[in-house]
């Protein structure tokens, strides 16, 4: 690349870096809100919640990084027009099509990008997400056990202990499940321990009683015991290891995988090609979205009154885009046969830019007033 070129590159990814930073902060920060209601709900710890967020991290960022780099040529673009910058290179020689060499160069670094977070990094950390989700599901301490509030981990499930002593011991314990029917089995015990069996965890409650109400007679039974095991693994996900599925199965493994290995991941050679196109679709975008923005407002030349116009039809552009991309997608969730859809989208979204720059290419075809008024 000339000069001009690493100038105009070096601005591109100054600018796609800050508006990456802001937007994976926004949906981050926006994503994290409900997990961390949920987690401290249950009682977990603050390390677990920022842990699973960082692992949301690559699934936002493959969803913006196309975004902050349409958001990166159009702000560049626009200042380099205000500036007049942009006139002066045009005035030395550099057509429409050269100038936008930077851009394409700029755009497949973006795709690069989001090809490997669709493709490796994103299947990977909702692999990870789904153990760490799994190992939480075990850990009954952190669910289950808070001194001194009614805690509910499980639909129609109430949970109470007054104290844990540094032994473990649970005192004056409190445990009732409803089901859907109505009926409720309640538990009381001064004393109680929280067990890890091959089955599952298992309460141990002593010297307490155990009240079964029929919502069907409106009978309360009431038993008093000495010691009593309830089986506490029923009522919770405790799945040490969670099944492999082909979303969090890297591209990779996937292309390689037996049939038996295909379908121990519960899918066909079909699926994972059906899956490969999906994932090409977000990287491919990601060169559309830029040269759109990029030759939208080249095309709208210089005007002393901005090219705020030309930005907003460049947004429209682009939202028509992501239309035809939403259709795709759901075209090819339909019928593997149509994977050839998942790639109409970057189509359309070059064939616009090129048509753009052709635009820009053929100055006569602007309209009259433009000319006079604000064109030079």
């Amino acid at each position: 690349m000339g000069r001009f070129d690493r100038y105009l590159f070096q601005q591109l990814l100054m600018l796609f870096g800050f508006f990456s930073l802001v937007l994976i902060l926004v949906f981050w920060v926006n994503s994290a809100v409900s997990l961390l209601d949920k987690l401290l709900g249950d009682g977990q710890s603050a390390r677990a919640f920022f842990y699973l967020t960082l692992l949301s991290l690559p699934s936002v960022m493959s969803r913006v990084l196309a975004i902050a780099g349409f958001a990166a040529a159009v702000f560049v673009t626009n200042r380099l027009s205000n500036e007049s910058e942009l006139v002066v290179v045009q005035a030395s020689g550099y057509s429409p099509y050269r100038l936008s060499r930077s851009v394409f160069v700029f755009s497949i670094v973006v795709t690069l990008m989001i090809g490997v977070l669709s493709h490796a990094l994103v299947p990977m950390s909702l692999r990870e997400g789904a153990l760490r989700r799994a190992e939480l599901a075990q850990d009954m301490t952190a669910q289950f056990l808070t001194e001194g509030s009614f805690v509910h981990p499980g639909d129609g499930l109430t949970f109470y202990v007054r104290e844990i002593t540094p032994a473990g011991e649970l005192r004056d314990i409190y445990l009732s499940r409803k089901d859907t029917t109505g009926d409720r089995q309640s538990f009381n015990a001064t004393r109680a321990l929280l067990v890890n069996e091959q089955n599952g965890p298992m309460l141990l409650m002593f010297d307490g009683m155990v009240q079964d109400y029929t919502n069907s007679n409106r009978t309360l039974a009431v038993t008093r015991f000495d010691s009593f095991a309830y089986a506490l693994g029923p009522l919770f996900d405790t799945t040490a290891v969670p099944a492999p599925r082909p979303s969090s199965t890297d591209s990779y493994t996937l292309m390689r995988a037996t049939p038996e290995e295909l379908a121990r991941l519960g899918t066909t050679q079909q699926e994972v090609r059906t899956l490969i196109h999906d994932r090409n679709r977000a990287p491919l975008l990601a060169i559309a979205a830029a040269m759109i923005g990029f030759a939208t407002l080249l095309a709208g030349g210089f005007s002393r009154f901005g090219l705020w116009r030309q930005i907003v039809f460049a947004i429209v552009l682009l939202i028509v885009v992501k239309i035809l991309d939403t259709s795709a997608a759901e075209s090819v969730g339909r019928s593997a046969q149509l994977w050839f859809m998942a790639y109409l989208p970057a189509v359309a979204g070059l064939s616009i830019a090129y048509g753009m720059l052709w635009r820009a290419a053929n100055p006569r075809l602007r309209p009259l007033a433009a000319v006079r008024g604000d064109a030079p």
